[in-house]
C-alpha cells in the first residue's frame, strides 16, 4: 500500500504534491511597525520548499496594524507589504511548493502600544491591556480590512488564504462564549457569535476564487467552552459558506491547563471532519512520519499541519517519506546525497 502522506491533494484548482504543510508559525521578525518581508523570511519558507513539503501557510499576517500580535508580525494592511510578500512566494514556488498566508488580527491579545479591540472589553488576563469593545463600525471596518488582505493575498500569488479564527485572537474571540459577551446581533447564541466569521468568510469569497481554509480552537478546555462537538455545527455552516478545508487546533482563547501529548488534537479534527462531513487538517505535536500516515490512513484528516519539527528539520518531509517506506524527489542538487 502507497503512503498517503505522499499522495496528491486537490482543493479546488490547486494542487498539493503531498499532504505535508508547514502549519503558520510566527517568527517575529519584521522591524518594528514595519510589517514587510525580511531576508529571514525568504531564508526560512524557502528552505522549507527545497526541503519537499507540499504546502507551506506563511505565518499571521495582520490585516490591520492595530491587528498585529506583536509590533514585529508580518503585513498586509498596505499595498508597501505586496512586493515582498510576491518574492516569497517566487522564491517558494520555485521548488514545487504550493503557498498559502494565514490573514489574521489578534484583538485582544494583540501587544501594540496602540488603543486594541475585541468583541467585548474584557482582557485576556493581568498581563494584557483591556481591549475596547468594537463598534458596528469596528466590525464593518474590520471585515473589510480582511477582504483587502485577501486581494492584496491574490495579487501576491498565494495559492490559499487561510483565516485566522484560533488560538484566542479576534476571530476565536467572536465564536467563543467565554470570550464574546455581546447581546446584539454578534453575541448570544451560536448562530451571533458564528455571524463575524461568516461575514468574513462572504466578504473574502467575493474578491477570492481559490481555496478557502479557516484555523479553529476546536476545544476551550473551560467549563462552558466551545468544544469540538459544538464546533462541528459552526464547521456544517463554513462548509456552506465557501470553506473548503478546516485546520483543527484548540485552545488559547482563555487561559487554562492543557497537557499535550503526541496527536492530542488528532481526535477533534475526526470529529469535526465526520460529523461536518468536511475536509480537516490536523495539527499538533504530530513528529513522525508513521504518525502522519496513521492519521490519514484512518481518515482522521486529510491533510496534516507539521509546526515544531519543520522548524527542527526543514528536510522532514524527507525524513517522514523514508519512514514510511516512500520517496520524495529531492532537488537536483541534492541528489548525490537525498
Amino acid at each position: 500500500m502507497s503512503a498517503k502522506l505522499l499522495s496528491p491533494y486537490t482543493v479546488k484548482n490547486v494542487t498539493l504534491k503531498n499532504r505535508i504543510v508547514m502549519s503558520p508559525m510566527c517568527q517575529y521578525s519584521c522591524p518594528e511597525e514595519d510589517g514587510i518581508v525580511q531576508n529571514w523570511h525568504r531564508t526560512h519558507y524557502t528552505s522549507r520548499a527545497v526541503g519537499q513539503v507540499g504546502l507551506i501557510i506563511v505565518e499571521a499576517t495582520a490585516v490591520t496594524a492595530q491587528g498585529r500580535i506583536s509590533p514585529n508580525d508580518l503585513g498586509i494592511w498596505s499595498d508597501d507589504h505586496v512586493q515582498g510578500l510576491r518574492e516569497l512566494v517566487n522564491l517558494m514556488k520555485e521548488h514545487g511548493s504550493k503557498t498559502g498566508i494565514k490573514l489574521a488580527h489578534a484583538g485582544r491579545k494583540s501587544e501594540v502600544k496602540e488603543e486594541i479591540i475585541a468583541p467585548s472589553s474584557i482582557a485576556f488576563n493581568e498581563k494584557y491591556k483591556t481591549p475596547r469593545e468594537m463598534t458596528k463600525q469596528d466590525i464593518e471596518e474590520t471585515i473589510k480590512a480582511f477582504q483587502i488582505g485577501a486581494i492584496r493575498a491574490k495579487n501576491a500569488g498565494f495559492d490559499i488564504i487561510e483565516l485566522h479564527g484560533a488560538h484566542g485572537y479576534l476571530i476565536n474571540e467572536f465564536l467563543s462564549p467565554l470570550s464574546n459577551k455581546r447581546t446584539d446581533e454578534y453575541g448570544g447564541s451560536s448562530e451571533n457569535r458564528y455571524r463575524f466569521l461568516k461575514e468574513v468568510i462572504i466578504s473574502v469569497k467575493e474578491v477570492w476564487d481559490g481555496p478557502l481554509f479557516v484555523r479553529i480552537s476546536a476545544h476551550d478546555y473551560q467549563e462552558d467552552g466551545m468544544t469540538a462537538e459544538k464546533y462541528t455545527e459552526m464547521a456544517k455552516w463554513m462548509k456552506e459558506d465557501g470553506v473548503d478545508l478546516i485546520d483543527v487546533s484548540s485552545g488559547a482563547v482563555v487561559p487554562a491547563s492543557i497537557r499535550p501529548y503526541p496527536g492530542y488534537q488528532v481526535p477533534l479534527s475526526e470529529t469535526i471532519k465526520h460529523g461536518a462531513r468536511i475536509h480537516t487538517g490536523a495539527v499538533g505535536l504530530i513528529t513522525t512520519g508513521v504518525q502522519a500516515e496513521e492519521i490519514l490512513q484512518n481518515d482522521r484528516a486529510d491533510l496534516v499541519f507539521i509546526g515544531r519539527e519543520l522548524l527542527r528539520n526543514p528536510y522532514w518531509a524527507r525524513t517522514a517519506a523514508q519512514e514510511v517506506r516512500g520517496e520524495v524527489e529531492g532537488p537536483i542538487q541534492y541528489h548525490r546525497a537525498w
